[in-house]
């Protein structure tokens, strides 16, 4: 669901967060590697840091990391000058995202979700 959410808010966040903390937030949490480190500062010294921004996104969207995006709204969160979109992350709701909500099973305890192959 984050996912979804973080793509669809793709071009507010590559034009109102500063990659940096978000980036040393993430390395942290074990997300992104050294490797994405390095690439992604090399960026950053071409291009600026809404480029840098878009090419995190675009790494966390082809991550494999399960917890990505949560991590990624941890990060935004645990920064009191984005709390603003915190809210529209929480509140934002798109008719893409509902449909795709239909679409789940999200009532497994653990709260893993599973889709519902009676609707394929």
């Amino acid at each position: 669901m984050l996912k979804l959410k973080f793509q669809k808010l793709h071009q507010t966040m590559v034009t109102s967060v500063n990659p940096a903390s978000i980036m040393d937030f993430l390395f942290q949490a074990d997300v992104i590697g050294v490797d994405d480190m390095n690439a992604l500062q090399k960026v950053k010294d071409n291009k600026g840091e809404q480029e840098q921004c878009r090419k995190l996104l675009i790494l966390l969207h082809a991550s494999e990391h399960p917890q990505a995006f949560l991590q990624l709204y941890l990060a935004i969160k645990n920064e009191s000058h984005l709390q603003w979109l915190v809210e529209r992350i929480d509140k934002f709701s798109d008719q893409s995202v509902i449909g795709l909500l239909q679409q789940l099973d999200i009532s497994e305890p653990t709260g893993c979700v599973n889709l519902c192959f009676s609707d394929i």
